[in-house]
């Protein structure tokens, strides 16, 4: 069953350095995906982000809004992956956390 997981995490940032480092880490992962094998799309609209990364066949959207004092990001899993949601979503807040420290 397809799964999808919510992460919230804060951040003491402007909302524009908050989504300038969120863009700078899509760049990243973008330039890293597997040679190529993921394609991945992103799309701004203000402070929101919709994104799609298709690799063999399955398909992952996701959504992200830049606040005030925190990103809230989801994504929709396919079923293949929902059971290594909880792993996944642990990293996520994670790497969250390091991109959108205070520096």
């Amino acid at each position: 069953m397809a799964e999808t997981i919510k992460v919230d995490i804060p951040h003491k940032l402007t909302r524009e350095t908050a989504r300038q480092r969120i863009d700078d880490g899509f760049d990243r992962v973008r330039q890293d995906m597997l040679g190529g094998m993921v394609k991945f799309e992103d799309t701004w609209t203000g402070d929101h982000l919709d994104f799609t990364a298709r690799v063999m066949g399955q398909r992952v959207t996701g959504r992200l809004d830049v606040l005030d004092e925190s990103v809230h990001l989801e994504i929709d899993l396919p079923s293949f992956l929902a059971a290594i949601a909880e792993k996944l979503k642990g990293r996520l807040r994670k790497e969250g956390q390091v991109l959108l420290e205070k520096k």
